[in-house]
């Protein structure tokens, strides 16, 4: 099978592989879309430590049932699906808890470590476990079902944030991850809703996809401009979907006293925080950390069209071009936001 294979850092090739073999509760899926995530772009070059060479990375992906291992139940060749990102065991103390996300021993497809490795799906052909599968409804696309997971990753944030309705809520960081936490965010009925970024064309984006208020943090006080909207107090929560020291520190400064803070990026290992602000302000800091259980959700939400994924579609490419659109995302191309390749 074809696959792209990071064998380097900043150094993809196309190569051919073995077609992999699934195990008595796997299936072989034939992938038909796949997307670049973000974490896929900061790990190609070693900063994350998540992306050690060789690796096929690609965790967002959809395609068809090729193949089922001998003890696999209820799954065919020829279904049409999708599946999450994070492999885990179901009897492990915290899946049995419903909190997969946070099992021991959990793998994420595509990424390598200095404790795993597993092959992702930047290929033709891809092994995933039963229990991680999910159907794709007749009239969503496998490019849709490809996006599926970042959609999901927005709704596990806002599933752990206190939220209700009219709730102000600001969001740093208009990406893939935050537009569609705005997306939700405006399903869940706050308001306002308010976008921050550096980029214009990307926070009027958010605005065309439900943010209320934009903030470019070049130009303007975040902070000041979130009080103007908020009577002074600064918003109810917020979500940090970038994961560095300057949009920490902005999330934080720009809610009012007692308010949560959610924090979805994680592109820096560490970041320096001011202890008192959020003690003091008796502020509640939590991580959010990738799905668990939210994809039935994301499918019905794209099915229903309440979440438009196809309006950050970028492009749609053959996976033997993956090489040269990886790197024009991680050059910062204007304009580009999801890539999508189809083995």
């Amino acid at each position: 099978m074809k696959a792209l294979v990071l064998t380097d850092y900043k150094h993809f090739e196309l190569q051919d592989l073995p077609r992999p073999k699934p195990g008595p509760t796997d299936v072989l899926v034939r992938v038909q879309a796949v997307g670049i995530c973000g974490s896929d772009v900061h790990g190609m070059d070693g900063s994350s430590g998540r992306r050690i060479p060789p690796i096929v990375m690609g965790h967002e992906a959809s395609g068809i049932i090729a193949e089922v291992g001998e003890n696999v139940k209820n799954w065919h060749t020829g279904d049409r699906v999708t599946f999450d990102s994070t492999v885990y065991a179901l009897d492990d103390w915290y899946s049995r808890r419903g909190m997969y996300n946070l099992s021991d021993g959990r793998e994420v497809l595509g990424v390598s470590t200095p404790d795993f490795r597993r092959q992702g799906a930047f290929a033709e052909y891809v092994i995933v476990p039963q229990h991680i599968l999910y159907q794709i409804p007749d009239n969503v696309s496998f490019t849709q079902a490809a996006l599926v997971e970042p959609v999901a990753v927005a709704l596990h944030a806002l599933s752990l944030t206190p939220v209700q309705v009219n709730d102000s809520a600001a969001v740093v960081g208009a990406g893939m991850i935050g537009l569609f936490v705005i997306q939700a965010l405006k399903l869940a009925g706050c308001s306002p809703i308010i976008a921050v970024d550096l980029d214009d064309d990307r926070l009027a984006l958010a605005r065309k996809l439900g943010a209320d208020v934009t903030i470019n943090a070049s130009r303007q006080d975040v902070t000041a401009e979130v009080q103007a909207r908020t009577q002074g107090r600064g918003a109810d929560v917020s979500f940090e979907v970038v994961g560095i020291a300057p949009t920490v520190k902005t999330a934080v400064d720009c809610v009012r006293k007692g308010a949560t803070v959610t924090l979805v990026g994680n592109l820096a290992k560490s970041v320096d925080i001011s202890l008192q602000a959020i003690v003091t302000r008796q502020l509640r800091l939590q991580g959010s950390c990738a799905i668990n259980g939210e994809y039935e959700a994301a499918l019905s939400l794209i099915s229903s069209g309440k979440i438009n994924v196809e309006a950050i579609l970028s492009a749609e490419v053959p996976l033997a071009e993956g090489a040269s659109w990886f790197q024009r995302l991680y050059e910062k191309e204007k304009g580009l936001i999801k890539v999508v390749l189809k083995p």
